[in-house]
């Protein structure tokens, strides 16, 4: 797949030949847990799903000895309960299944994503994409990312990528047909620091008018003072007023 000199969210000017020096290391790679262990009940966990793991031995090849980067317990754990995160953004060994279990987070907002082997299509990717809804639907959209002959990747065929750094750049700046624009990688636990939960949406509802309690003297008053603090709004009293005007007969007394 090769290197590519691309930042995610930088507005820099793309270097195609920069000094190793001046590129950023992004072949780094973290271990995440992809379940609570030990699950079925068990209250006191040695690590939670979504945790940065650090390998302490892999000399087994169906278990590896682990360290929780949260609790700092060393437990076996069975090698398949762990995937693989490079470029921070980029899993191996997840499924579609953990992929929407590691984006509901809610430590994740809109637009986290994540990039994984497709579990259908060989050689190509699938891009995971969280979206948050106020009416708390939240959903996460997954898109192919297929890989061409020449070793160039795509979501959309007109639109081709060399590298999946540049695919991540690009659609970081713009959503492009995707349902929202990348904003930031999927949350690690130990390695990111907890996001803000979304605040609950404030209901607002103004008192209601009780318009038997209202006199035509209030409605038709020009000049408001300091103290003042009637129910009716300003422009509403002169819509009022302007329609007494208009249809006030002498014979009916507005006054309460």
């Amino acid at each position: 797949m090769g290197t590519c000199p691309i930042r995610c969210h930088s507005n820099r000017t793309i270097l195609e030949n920069a000094p190793e020096s001046e590129l950023p290391d992004i072949q780094e790679s973290v271990i995440v847990s992809l379940h609570n262990y030990p699950s079925f009940g068990h209250t006191d966990l040695t690590m939670c799903i979504g945790e940065r793991l650090t390998i302490v031995s892999d000399s087994d090849g169906d278990f590896m000895m682990v360290r929780s980067s949260t609790t700092g317990r060393e437990s076996y754990i069975p090698t398949n309960y762990t995937a693989q995160v490079t470029n921070r953004w980029l899993f191996t060994g997840i499924s579609r299944y953990k992929a929407v279990e590691l984006l509901m987070n809610p430590n994740n907002q809109t637009g986290a994503f994540l990039i994984r082997e497709s579990e259908t299509s060989r050689d190509s990717y699938s891009l995971s994409i969280l979206r948050r809804s106020n009416s708390h639907q939240d959903s996460v959209k997954h898109y192919r990312i297929s890989h061409l002959p020449n070793g160039w990747f795509y979501i959309s065929p007109g639109l081709t990528f060399s590298c999946l750094h540049q695919l991540v750049e690009h659609y970081s700046e713009s959503a492009n047909g995707l349902c929202c624009r990348l904003t930031v990688p999927c949350f690690i636990q130990g390695f990111d620091s907890e996001r803000e939960a979304r605040p609950v949406p404030t209901t607002i509802r103004r008192p209601t008018i009780n318009w038997k309690d209202i006199s035509r003297s209030v409605i038709l008053k020009r000049k408001r003072t300091e103290s003042d603090n009637s129910l009716v709004s300003e422009g509403l009293r002169e819509a009022i007023s302007s329609y007494l005007q208009m249809t006030d007969d002498n014979s009916h007394s507005w006054d309460t």
